[in-house]
Parts: structure tokens; sequence; C-alpha cells
């Protein structure tokens, strides 16, 4: 049976104590920066042999260093591979990613008349290359590629591949390979982890080099983002899966069980909190977790156990709600759920989360999966400051402005007392008379 489940009465806590509630896996990455740092360093020089050593050597899988990119026919196979049912779902998933992000799509231009005759905007292009990050190690993840991949296609990223860790057999998931086809992507690598990240920032023989690297990871993929963050931008800080599951006094304590598992379940280094004023909220749902726990496989209750009974899960009991606001403010997590009869009175004062999911009918699997918005979302309380995933990620956007004849007068006279205040010579001279003089010139 599992251990008892991690209790925190917030009234009780004292301000270190309510702080260490707020950590993350991630919080240190000391160890892992060390550890990272040679391995950059052995693909910088060796390429695909580096890449090739480091898959037998921690993911146990015999790749060919000449093989790290995935072959046409493979995807072809994983097609036969995976159930029709399967292939279904990533098809409909696909499709309601797609249909979101074609909507948050902006236009490619827009100019407005900001006086009579001076005109500004912005101008909205994709970057030339990404690549996304597609865990493995602990099981396979066709939803990253989708989350990853669709929004790319959508903004027209010319150079769009994944990198993902080989299986035991030496080659990718089937059901990775099958969501990158049906996404738009046939450009897969066998690497993953720190390496991974290396081989996309500087290039292999096989490896294409990328200017961005999305996507969620350990640790160890974590650490090698920030040590390459001045080669390849690493994209949002995208870590171990973390949720709060908001529970009201109106929410059923077994719903809330049942959603507190969803991110409790990726891993150990998973952090998940129920959070609630409702002291019987509290209690029913730490009674329900062993019927579900005895439901679920051994790996998976060994995962969420390890999180639940841990310093990084387990239920928060807040005296009221404005305790509640706070908490779950102050730890901007990953994903929120808000379990209750009236989930949207609770909105307003939910201001940092990475996606907020509303109401009885809304569980993380959703948004996971098949409801549309990104998946891919800010950790470690990067969501007081960062946004999920989407198309504006990959692209770039240049500020536009046209200024007419009948404006310049007025713009060039305020921008030269400007000019002039700070000492600008140059920028003064730039809409001073001589600018007049040789445009009369060339009448």
């Amino acid at each position: 049976m599992p251990a008892a489940v991690s209790f925190h009465d917030l009234s009780t806590l004292d301000a270190a104590a309510r702080a260490g509630l707020l950590k993350r896996a991630e919080s240190d990455l000391g160890p892992f920066l060390d550890k990272v740092r040679p391995i950059i360093e052995a693909v910088r020089t060796e390429g695909d042999a580096a890449l090739a050593r480091f898959a037998r050597e921690f993911d146990k899988a015999p790749v060919d260093p000449a093989r790290i990119q995935v072959e046409p026919a493979a995807f072809d196979r994983a097609f036969d591979a995976v159930e029709p049912e399967v292939i279904e779902a990533i098809r409909y998933a696909v499709d309601n990613i797609r249909r979101f992000h074609q909507d948050q799509k902006p236009e490619e231009m827009w100019l407005h008349e900001i006086r009579p005759g001076a005109f500004a905007g912005d101008r909205f292009l994709p970057i030339p290359s990404v690549a996304c990050y597609v865990p493995r190690g602990k099981g396979s993840f066709p939803s990253v590629v989708m989350m990853t991949t669709v929004p790319a296609v959508v903004a027209g990223v010319p150079e769009i591949s994944i990198i993902t860790p080989p299986g035991p057999d030496g080659e990718v998931d089937a059901a990775t390979l099958v969501a990158a086809r049906l996404a738009g992507v046939e450009t897969v690598y066998k690497c993953g982890g720190a390496q991974g990240v290396a081989a996309v920032a500087y290039g292999t023989e096989t490896v294409r080099r990328a200017v961005k690297i999305v996507g969620p990871g350990s640790p160890w993929v974590v650490a090698a983002k920030r040590l390459l963050s001045d080669v390849i931008d690493p994209g949002i800080p995208a870590g171990p899966s973390e949720a709060i599951i908001f529970a009201d006094d109106t929410a059923d304590g077994r719903l809330a069980a049942l959603d507190l598992l969803v991110e409790a379940e990726h891993g150990p280094d998973s952090s998940a909190w129920l959070v609630t004023t409702s002291r019987q909220v509290a209690e029913d749902a730490i009674a329900a977790l062993d019927g579900y726990w005895a439901k679920m496989g051994a790996q998976r209750t060994a995962f969420s156990t390890a999180v639940l009974t841990g310093p990084r899960g387990g239920v928060v009991l807040a005296p009221d709600l404005e305790a509640a606001y706070a908490f779950i403010n102050d730890y901007a997590p990953e994903h929120l759920e808000v379990l209750g009869d009236e989930p949207f009175a609770h909105l307003g004062r939910l201001v940092n989360a990475g996606e907020i999911l509303l109401g009885n009918r809304t569980p993380v699997t959703l948004g996971n999966f098949v409801l549309g918005p990104n998946a891919v979302l800010p950790t470690n309380a990067a969501a007081r400051t960062f946004s999920p995933l989407s198309v504006f990620d990959y692209m770039k956007r240049s500020s536009v402005g046209y200024v007419t004849a009948k404006a310049y007068p007025e713009l060039a006279r305020h921008a030269g007392i400007l000019a002039r205040y700070e000492g600008f010579e140059a920028h003064a001279a730039a809409v001073s008379p001589v600018r007049d003089a040789i445009l009369n010139r060339r009448r």
C-alpha cells in the first residue's frame, strides 16, 4: 500500500515551510549542469559518433552513427504497427490543435494610422528552423509531437525537425512517427537528452542545426538548454510536469483525487498538488487515492506515489479562498484545474498559470491531448512571465513604419526636441532642415 499522502495546512506553516512547497525538481540544476557540460562538448567535437555512443550509454539503444536520422520507410512501418484507433485519435487531435493555432496565427502585417499620414504596425514571418524535443524516458509521447510540430507547420517554419531518444531496439516509437507524418514533419533524429540539445545547437554530420528548440524535458534537457542558450534559442522553460488541482468546497474530493494523479504519473520528478479550502474535500480525496492506485499499473503507481507522498506533491489545505489564490499564484503552475460548481467565479483571482482548465468536465487529460490549446507550458513558476507554446513561438515580429510628407513635420519636430535633450546630434540632424533641403532638391 502506498505511503501516507503529504498533507500541509497553510494556516500552520511558517514562511520557510510554505516556500518549500513551491520548489520543483528543476529548482537546483547545479548538479546537472556539471554533468551536462562534457556531454555537450563531446557532441560539439565528435558529432554523430558521440550521439551513437550516448544512445548506447544512456538509452541502452544500439544506434548506428550512420543511421541517426529516421529513414522514410520507418514511417510507413509505423502506420502498420500502430492500432487504427490510435491513428484516428492522433488525426482527431492534430485537427483540433491545427484549428486552434490557425485561429491564433496573426495576419502577416498590419498598419494603423497613428497620426494623420503616419503609419505603424507589425509584420510577422516564420523563423527559419526549429527542433522539437519529444521525451521518451518514462513513456512515448506522440502528444508532444503534435503540440510542438503542428503550430510550427501552421506558422510556416521551412525547416522543422524532431529529436527524440531511441528505444531499446534503437528505433523511434511508432506512434511518434505516425504523429509526425500526420502533422507534416518527416525529419526525425534518434537523439535525446542533453546530447540531442547539443546536436541541434551545433549541428552534426547528420543533424541539421536549428535556431530554436522547443518542447518539455528532464532536468538534463533543461540544463543543456540553459548552457546552450547563447547558441540556440531554448524556447519557454518546459521541464518536468506539474499541476495544481484547485477544488472549492462545492467540489467532489473523489474527482479531485482522480485528476491529481494525471500529472503525478508522469514521473517521480513531477509536482502535483490538490489545493482546497475544504477539509472534507481533502479527506475525501486522500481516501479515494488508494482505490485509484489499485487499478493502475505498477510503474505509474510508483511514479505518482513518489510525487504525492514526497516534498513536491500532496494536499494543501488553505484557511480561506484568499490564501488559496495566493498560494496558487505564487506557485504559478504549469497546469491549473479548477473544480467546483462555479469555476468562473475564481478565474479573476487566478493570474499565474500556464493553462487554466475550468469545470468538472475539463480535466488536464483533455488539455494534454485533444482540446486544442498547446500543452507545452512554462514550468518552475515561469508562468509568472512566460506563456504557453504558441504559433508566436515559431514566428518573429518586425515593427513597420511609414511616414508621409503630410505627417513628417510634426513627428520631426517632436523627435528633434527629444534628440537634442538626450544629446544625440546625429539623431537631431536627421530630422532637421538638412533633410528638407535634400528632399526639396530631388523634386
